[in-house]
C-alpha cells in the first residue's frame, strides 16, 4: 500500500520485511542489509540474478566505517563533497555485510540517499538498508510510488510515498584503484562534477552479461516491454516503418510532419537535468500505449547527456542472436 507512515515502514523493516522507499534518484526496494533473509526477499521479489550486487544505503558519511574498511582518503573527500546525494562508492566491505549483498565480492557499494523521508527512516533504524531499484529486474526504473505499485501491487506491504524523484536517474558509481577513482556506472552526478573535485578519473563502464563489478553494468537494463530503438536520425527510422504504431522519445522538440502515436519531449529548453528527471516517467508512459515500437533520440554526448545515452543504450540492447 502507498503510505507516508514512517512508523509502519520502520516496523516492517525491523521485522525482516521489505518495503519500497523514495530516493532522489529512483525508488528503491529496501530491506535490512545485515539480514540475509531480507536480502533474499529483495532478490526474489525483483527476480534479480544473485550475481548482480546491491547498493547499501546508510544514514551519513560518519556511518561509513561500519560497512566499509580500508577507505581511501579520496573516497572520504568525495563523500564529504556529494553526500547526501547521487554518488555510490565501491569499497572493501566489513565482515558484517553478507556475501548475498555483494554477490560474493569483497567490496560493497554504499551511498547516502538525499531524500528527507528516507533519511529520517534511516535515522530511526540501527541497520543500513540494501535497496536496488523497486522494479522487476531489467525493466524501467520507477520514479514515483505509482510506478512501484503498478509493478508489485499488493506484494509490498509498504510503498513509502515521497513524490516524484528529483533526479530521476540512478546514482553514479565510483570505485577505486588505490587513490584513483574509477567510474563503474554513469548516473545523476555528472563526470564533470566529480572531476572538479578529484581531477582525472579512470573508467570501467564496459557492459557485461554477468558478474558485474557494480550494479547497473549489465548489457540490457532499464528496458521497456515495447521494442525500443536508439538513433541519431529519428525521422529516417520512422519512415522505414510506415505501418507501425510508433512512440517517440525526444530531447527538445517534437518532429513535425511525421506520423507518430505519441511524442514525449523531455526538455523543451534543452536542460539535460530536466531531461534526466523526465526520462523514466516518459518511458513508462510510452510503454503503456500498446505501441509497436519506441524510437529514442540520441542525446548530446556531454554532461548528463552521456548518462541518458548510457541508459538508452542498455534499454535498447539486443542479443546478437536476435
Amino acid at each position: 500500500m502507498i503510505t507516508v507512515d514512517l512508523d509502519k515502514a520502520r516496523k516492517e523493516l525491523e521485522s525482516g520485511g521489505i518495503i519500497a522507499l523514495p530516493t532522489e534518484t529512483v525508488y528503491g526496494l529496501a530491506g535490512n542489509a545485515l539480514d540475509e533473509d531480507a536480502v533474499g526477499k529483495i532478490f526474489s521479489t525483483k527476480k534479480r540474478p544473485h550475481y548482480n550486487p546491491l547498493i547499501v544505503h546508510i544514514k551519513s558519511a560518519d556511518y561509513l566505517p561500519q560497512v566499509a574498511r580500508d577507505i581511501p582518503d579520496v573516497a572520504y573527500h568525495l563523500a564529504r563533497s556529494f553526500w547526501p546525494g547521487p554518488l555510490t562508492l565501491v569499497l572493501k566491505k566489513q565482515p558484517n555485510i553478507p556475501d548475498a549483498v555483494t554477490s560474493g565480492k569483497d567490496t560493497v557499494a554504499v551511498r547516502v540517499p538525499d531524500h528527507p523521508l528516507t533519511l529520517e527512516l534511516l535515522e530511526q533504524l540501527d541497520f543500513p538498508l540494501a535497496a536496488p531499484s523497486a522494479n522487476p529486474f531489467g525493466s524501467i526504473s520507477p520514479t514515483s510510488a505509482a510506478h512501484v505499485e503498478k509493478y508489485f501491487g499488493d506484494t509490498l506491504p509498504v510503498i513509502l510515498d515521497g513524490g516524484e524523484c528529483r533526479k530521476g536517474i540512478e546514482s553514479t558509481i565510483i570505485g577505486f584503484e588505490g587513490e584513483r577513482p574509477v567510474v563503474f556506472r554513469m548516473g545523476s552526478l555528472s563526470l564533470e562534477e566529480i572531476m572538479e573535485k578529484v581531477g582525472e578519473i579512470s573508467f570501467n563502464t564496459k557492459s557485461v552479461d554477468q558478474q558485474p563489478s557494480a550494479p547497473g553494468m549489465l548489457l540490457r537494463h532499464y528496458a521497456p516491454v515495447t521494442d525500443t530503438y536508439l538513433t541519431e536520425d529519428v525521422r529516417g527510422l520512422v519512415t522505414l516503418h510506415p505501418d507501425k504504431k510508433i512512440g517517440l522519445l525526444l530531447f527538445q522538440e517534437k518532429i513535425k510532419g511525421i506520423k507518430a502515436a505519441n511524442q514525449e519531449v523531455l526538455s523543451p529548453t534543452g536542460d539535460l537535468e530536466e531531461a534526466a528527471h523526465n526520462l523514466y516517467a516518459a518511458m513508462h508512459r510510452l510503454d503503456s500505449l500498446d505501441l509497436d515500437m519506441i524510437i529514442a533520440e540520441r542525446f548530446p554526448d556531454h554532461g548528463l547527456g552521456k548518462t541518458i545515452n548510457d541508459k538508452l543504450e542498455r534499454a535498447t540492447h539486443r542479443d546478437e542472436a536476435n
